[in-house]
């Protein structure tokens, strides 16, 4: 690596309580040369706040592909830069990847200084399984992606959790109720960190009856993962209408090994397990 080269600062700030900053992300924020955020607007407040004076410049979805290469070579050059993100952790939903593959491919040191993001303090909360959970962050618009992914995840028995935004919220509120169903346990927080801080612990459908009407601020809904006994009383039939590898990866998704799992598969078809092991080892 060029010993001239300088670094880049992967920085979270806070999510809405500006004390959650912590003192290495201020002091990050003075020394480098420049900080890329999202909303300079959103950034300018957080910066103004702690009396950090340092270059700050744009960086989105929009221009990333006009503006990524520059940024590369300042920072090959010696200029240190420091990613930020409207709130929260960069990449976590946010953009950031492209620099952050180009850094890699160019050997330049990537430096995390790490903080708050919304889907853990979320998840602190909820009263859901901490240990194991799945971050699916925003759904698509497209219905048939955002369908697809929720029937990808219907069977895990880790924690999933959402991001939402309140104007689609009830679209896609209704898409996980038809397919992770009405009574599954789940938690909505709400401005997480800041004045109207909320978090609300029911079933699927009674958040949804409680929010349809008005909802704003930043969301995180959580969904509690397949119980044991939801497992035992799923409608065998389901297969019925999968490939079969879509059916190996049902059983696969509700905890069975491959051995169990093909030996479900071949009972449910009434076939040969030989023909569903054939299929398990192509794919």
């Amino acid at each position: 690596m060029n010993n001239e080269a300088g670094k880049l600062y992967i920085v979270s700030t806070p999510i809405g309580n500006l004390s959650d900053i912590t003192l290495r992300a201020i002091d990050t924020l003075k020394n480098v040369d420049l900080i890329l955020a999202e909303d300079t607007r959103n950034t300018m407040k957080l910066l103004k706040e702690f009396d950090i004076d340092t270059k700050l410049t744009s960086y989105h979805e929009h221009n990333k592909y006009d503006k990524v290469d520059d940024f590369i070579n300042e920072i090959l050059c010696g200029k240190n830069i420091a990613l930020v993100s409207d709130a929260g952790t960069p990449l976590i939903s946010d953009p950031g990847d492209l620099l952050i593959e180009k850094a890699i491919n160019s050997n330049i040191d990537l430096v995390p200084v790490p903080g708050v993001t919304a889907l853990i303090t979320a998840l602190t909360i909820s009263g859901l399984n901490t240990k194991e959970f799945i971050f699916l962050g925003f759904l698509s618009d497209e219905k048939k992606e955002r369908i697809k992914k929720l029937k990808d995840n219907k069977l895990e028995n880790k924690t999933l959790i959402f991001y939402l935004s309140p104007h689609k919220f009830n679209k896609h509120m209704l898409d996980i109720i038809e397919i992770l169903g009405k009574d599954r346990k789940a938690a909505i927080t709400r401005e997480l960190t800041k004045i109207h801080e909320e978090v609300f612990r029911d079933t699927l459908y009674n958040i949804y009856e409680k929010y349809k009407d008005d909802i704003k601020g930043e969301i995180v809904l959580l969904v509690s993962g397949v119980s044991l006994e939801e497992k035992n009383n799923i409608d065998l039939n389901l297969w019925e209408n999968l490939s079969l590898k879509e059916h190996i990866d049902m059983y696969l998704k509700m905890g069975l090994d491959e051995k169990e799992a093909m030996k479900k598969v071949a009972s449910d078809r009434n076939i040969n397990k030989r023909e569903v092991y054939k299929t398990l080892k192509i794919v």
